[in-house]
């Protein structure tokens, strides 16, 4: 009777430990995706910065060795009025250039959800959102699925619980980006093509 008291105790404390372990390693790949994203922001923002450098180098070299100036007797005040011309006239051409922007239904982030259940608890992402697309038979904006986890017990650890949801399902060869933070099951594509 004592033996199978301690094997009961150590089986819980043996599934605790597993449990504590899938929640940590979760963690830390939400901690590395966030990561990655932020390293390629900063890159992104390095590359913009050199762009704008460059522009401005181009934009004085134009203005001072333009056909009605002559080197030296440009003031502060015509540079700066031709430079901001300048851009104005490729920031107008930049916007003609670009379709205009699709306004989407981005559904809201709640706020006040409960978990009414623990069906989540140790789940991945990846895991839990192939079931709650099933179940909705049809793609969903991240914002929902937080949602859905949240009442379903699932537990996030990062600052940012849209964004590695997002990753996690960018990364993952099951899901698949039908419009933007939008997504849906791949396997369903394949189903409806048979």
């Amino acid at each position: 009777m004592a033996n199978e008291t301690l094997i009961a105790k150590l089986e819980q404390s043996l599934r605790q430990s597993r449990g504590q372990r899938t929640r940590l390693a979760a963690r830390l790949a939400e901690l590395e995706s966030e990561a990655e994203i932020i390293r390629g922001e900063l890159a992104e923002m390095d590359t913009l910065a050199g762009q704008t450098e460059a522009a401005i180098f181009r934009l004085l070299s134009n203005v001072m060795n333009g056909p009605s100036t002559t080197v030296g007797t440009t003031s502060v005040g015509e540079l700066e009025l031709a430079l901001q011309r300048r851009l104005a006239q490729a920031e107008l051409s930049q916007h003609l250039h670009q379709p205009a922007p699709q306004r989407h239904n981005v559904p809201a982030v709640r706020s006040d959800i409960e978990a009414t259940s623990d069906r989540f608890y140790d789940r991945t992402i990846p895991q839990a959102t192939t079931m709650i697309l099933r179940e909705a038979g049809g793609p969903l904006h991240v914002n929902e699925i937080y949602n859905i986890l949240l009442d379903g017990g699932f537990s996030f650890t990062g600052h940012n619980p849209t964004i590695s949801i997002a990753v996690s399902l960018n990364r993952n060869t099951r899901f698949r980006k039908v419009a933007p933070g939008t997504f849906d099951l791949v396997i369903r594509d394949a189903a409806k093509a048979s």
